[in-house]
């Protein structure tokens, strides 16, 4: 078996409403697709993240670096091919747009050995679980979303039957060092510390006490302040303090993890794989790991960080960002590591989620996601919502 051709297909869906959090904004949901077809007509499917850029740019690599040095190769050999395509890359991109390239075509290849072993990817990968639990990820600001607002949409997650839900933090002009002084749209949705500490104890009233709640800053705080904030949350019972220090400030991370009395969970923008995740483990600056199967490496490399964390006791939470592809890679990740958390997951789903393939990964009234035994990632493209989305 040989590959034949390896292809990306961009997709995109505009939200009815532009969302934020600390740095960004979110108007659209764009995945961008790639496939690896072999000489025998089986297609793997994959997702790589283009997170803080152009898909275009992610486009590039995949089609007119990496794919020139796959074509003709098996895609059984998968560290193999890995390890190729990081080696040639090496002296020009340790990390990043690199390696989430790598991580789409990683995916697409797992998805065809489980098409040729006949096996779902949960159990190729190692067979823990077949049942996943998810949370519900938003609390976002937007314009108009009061408290009053804020705390009708958490409930609803509850309402749903998720026992975990996210929101987010950290969207403070005032702060040393702000992200907010160089991105677009700076201005709009900002509040001041107290009014983040008021958005989160509001929450936490709305849900009750008996569901896990878990604040997001996306790496916008320095140490101080993130200190500062998680001792002021740490009454509000929060199951974990995601990205509290940008991702570059290791010591930083460590510091927060050793002061503050909350998990400190993190962080899916360290993009270069195992050398930064075993960074972060080694400094004990994270109690929850959260790398992206779609852009830390994909499942090859993933799996290595989930088996690090492992050694060091301590959870896989990944985060899971992108089209219905993207989920299914993280979620069969999950089910076949004996240290895997929770899911992340967007209810109600966006359309990237749920019409994009013909049997989307659901949330059942209990807050659980239930593996299929379909091979693979178990998914198959639905060819007229691709054309209705697909970027021109």
């Amino acid at each position: 078996m040989r590959i034949t051709d390896i292809r990306t297909i961009p997709v995109e869906v505009k939200l009815a409403k532009p969302v934020y959090d600390a740095n960004y904004t979110m108007a659209t949901k764009p995945a961008l697709l790639v496939e690896v077809e072999t000489d025998q007509g089986l297609v793997g499917l994959g997702e790589a993240a283009h997170f803080g850029g152009p898909m275009a740019s992610t486009a590039q690599v995949i089609e007119h670096e990496l794919r020139n040095y796959l074509i003709g190769q098996d895609p059984r050999n998968i560290e193999y091919l890995w390890e190729m395509m990081h080696r040639r890359a090496y002296k020009h991109a340790r990390g990043g747009i690199v390696i989430a390239a790598i991580s789409g075509i990683d995916i697409a290849l797992w998805d065809l050995r489980g098409k040729m072993a006949g096996m779902p990817l949960w159990q190729l990968l190692g067979g823990y679980r077949k049942r996943v639990p998810a949370y519900a990820t938003g609390g976002f600001y937007s314009e108009g979303k009061g408290i009053k607002e804020l705390c009708r949409e958490m409930a609803t997650y509850v309402k749903h039957g998720f026992r975990a839900v996210k929101m987010k933090v950290g969207r403070n002009p005032g702060i040393e060092l702000s992200p907010l002084r160089v991105m677009d749209d700076a201005g709009k949705c900002e509040v001041t510390l107290q009014q983040d500490l008021n958005r989160v104890a509001a929450v936490r009233n709305a849900i009750g006490p008996d569901i896990k709640l878990m604040v997001d800053a996306n790496g916008a705080w320095d140490v101080p302040t993130a200190v500062k904030m998680g001792r002021a949350m740490e009454r509000y019972d929060i199951y974990w303090y995601e990205e509290p220090v940008s991702p570059d400030d290791v010591p930083g991370s460590a510091v927060v993890a050793s002061k503050v009395g909350i998990a400190v969970a993190g962080y899916e923008t360290c993009s270069y794989g195992i050398v930064d995740f075993n960074d972060y483990i080694k400094a004990r600056a994270v109690h929850f790991v959260q790398p992206d199967v779609a852009w830390a490496g994909g499942l090859t490399e993933t799996l290595k960080i989930a088996y690090m964390a492992q050694a060091a006791n301590l959870p896989i939470a990944p985060h899971i960002h992108g089209s219905a592809v993207a989920v299914a890679a993280a979620v069969h990740l999950l089910g076949a590591v004996r240290n895997g958390s929770m899911a992340e997951t967007v209810y109600p789903a966006h359309a990237l989620m749920t019409e994009l393939v013909k049997e989307p990964m659901t949330v059942d009234k209990n807050g659980d996601i239930t593996l299929s035994d379909r091979p693979g990632l178990g998914i198959e493209l639905d060819p007229k919502v691709l054309k209705k989305y697909r970027v021109k």
